[in-house]
């Protein structure tokens, strides 16, 4: 074993043995912040069910509302986010900011696979050992996680892993995982084969066990229980009985759907390195979709939708078992996911990881006691805040290296004071896992399936503007109040350059400055401070 391995175990283990003793009560701040939503009688505590759908787009279910009945249920029940977004538009990283509400630049899950991501160095680090599971657990909760866990999982870890914090466990080793069919469940630590039949497809069995779940728990028994489904992550692998749905919807035509790429006159050095094109090299290079990839994408759309139907299916599922154990105005349903994801956008062939806001907002439903039906939430929030909000609704203690924000008083539809301006978005491109020993994604050409990834960013997203920053020194603004589909990067203006610049060229560039400080400072957050930082 060598020194540097040595060393990270040290402070894996060390990370476990420090982390019940770095709490923050939350008697003070949060006892208020939690008043007026549920305490039932002789203070009981309310259950708590989170919903994280795999690579869900907010176009998704904003095109084809009532094709999804029980998610426009829970909408008209309860409160949507409008400025959902995501730390990471990539599966394994977002996720990790779930379980532990930090940033990626924090939890250091850069990628979905070794040697710097996925459940291997989750599991290294010690990162498993302080996650809202075992935050809530002492807290009287019983708790359950059925689904998707971490990229990679159980793999470093052993077959019959389970990590702390789970009285029930039931989630999916890698192979077969997406396909929801031939798969292999790790249940309560035991592997257990799941074969090919209809009745075996993976979102199903998932509601099945999450609604026995809610069943077998004792009346007075709290439970926390986070639920993983697969859709609509590709191959789109939907139930047999959703086969003929959706038959010839196509994908969204936004107005920046296979849009041609832009040339500037001037590069301005505001942007980055010149290129001669308003959008930076790793997109300028891609050519519009031709029509056998937009045929593609029209037939992955539609596999989507139908694999969606099942998540519909499951969150119904989960609100008649509530209902009818006599827990539904005693539990809050959360319904969000780990990303984003985009179809033909910006000539992207279909996927993520991009800082545009296919990408990145997501969709947040959530209903349950205090929380106003058909509300909107239009502040600025993100995964980074769930596992907070869980624990103040809990009750229970928040780790010191938390870096979000309970959302409760939001949920009483109220925006607290000196709430944060802007959200943090980062992304590492590192080595993709068809091409683990090639350059970094940073360094080599963008060809067609060497390296699909934009390089490394980092962004921010305020109410109005999309700020990002390349590792490539290329830079992109984006004003959503005027350019919501952002098609025009005003940080590729030739008129930032002109020494008799105009008023509103000037303003343009004094943001630029002004963000780039923002975002240096947001980058560098860690623990309390990014509550500080996200103000600017």
């Amino acid at each position: 074993m060598n020194r540097a391995v040595r060393r990270r175990r040290y402070r894996a283990r060390l990370a476990v043995l420090v982390a019940p003793l770095l709490v923050l009560p939350l008697a003070g701040s949060a006892g208020g912040e939690a008043a007026g939503l549920f305490r039932g009688p002789g203070g009981a505590k309310p259950n708590i069910i989170l919903v994280v759908a795999d690579d869900l787009a907010t176009t998704d279910l904003a095109t084809n509302p009532s094709r999804f009945p029980n998610l426009a249920r829970l909408r008209r029940e309860g409160t949507s986010f409008t400025n959902f977004i995501v730390s990471d538009s990539w599966c394994c990283p977002s996720r990790a900011t779930i379980l532990r509400s930090q940033y990626v630049h924090s939890h250091r899950v850069l990628t979905n696979n070794p040697p710097n991501g996925g459940f291997p160095e989750f599991h290294a680090r010690g990162l498993d050992g302080s996650t809202v599971g075992t935050w809530l657990r002492p807290a009287g909760y019983r708790t359950g996680f059925m689904g998707k866990y971490l990229n990679g999982y159980p793999n470093t870890a052993g077959p019959a892993y389970v990590p702390p914090g789970w009285d029930a466990w039931h989630v999916p080793a890698a192979r077969g995982l997406y396909q929801q069919r031939g798969y292999q469940l790790i249940e309560q630590g035991a592997p257990v084969s799941y074969g090919r039949a209809p009745a075996d497809h993976l979102d199903d069995v998932l509601t099945r066990k999450a609604v026995s779940f809610v069943r077998e728990t004792p009346r007075d028994k709290p439970f926390f229980l986070y639920v993983a489904p697969i859709a609509p992550h590709l191959p789109a692998a939907y139930a047999a009985r959703h086969a003929r749905a959706f038959p010839g919807v196509k994908a969204p035509r936004t107005p920046s759907f296979n849009r041609a790429v832009r040339r500037a006159k001037t590069a301005p050095r505001l942007a980055g390195p010149a290129s001669g094109f308003t959008e930076p090299r790793w997109l300028a290079t891609k050519p519009k979709l031709g029509a056998k990839a937009i045929r593609r994408s029209d037939r992955i759309y539609r596999d989507r939708l139908r694999s969606l139907l099942s998540v519909d299916d499951m969150v119904g599922a989960l609100r008649k078992s509530l209902r009818d154990t006599g827990r539904l105005g005693k539990t809050y349903l959360f319904f969000t996911s780990d990303n984003g994801y985009h179809l033909g956008q910006h000539r992207l062939p279909p996927g993520k990881t991009t800082p545009f806001e296919e990408d990145i907002r997501v969709p947040m439903l959530v209903r349950g006691p205090g929380v106003p039906a058909g509300g909107t939430v239009r502040a600025m929030a993100g995964t980074v805040d769930l596992a907070p909000t869980f624990a103040q609704l809990a009750r229970a203690r928040i780790p010191a290296f938390a870096e979000g924000r309970p959302l409760t008083r939001l949920l009483r539809g109220r925006k607290p004071r000196a709430w944060r301006r802007a959200m943090l978005v980062e992304f590492f491109a590192g080595k993709p896992k068809f091409d683990p020993v090639g350059p970094d994604c940073d360094t080599r050409p963008k060809r067609a399936l060497g390296c699909p990834l934009p390089p490394t960013y980092a962004a921010l997203r305020t109410g109005r503007y999309t700020y990002v920053e390349y590792v490539t020194g290329e830079r992109q603004l984006f004003d959503l109040a005027t350019d919501p589909h952002q098609l025009r990067n005003l940080a590729a203006d030739p008129a930032l350059l002109r020494k008799d610049a105009s008023p509103k060229a000037k303003r343009i560039r004094a943001r630029i400055h002004t963000m780039s400080g923002w975002l240096k400072r947001y980058r560098a957050c860690a623990g309390a401070s990014c509550r500080k930082a996200d103000r600017r």
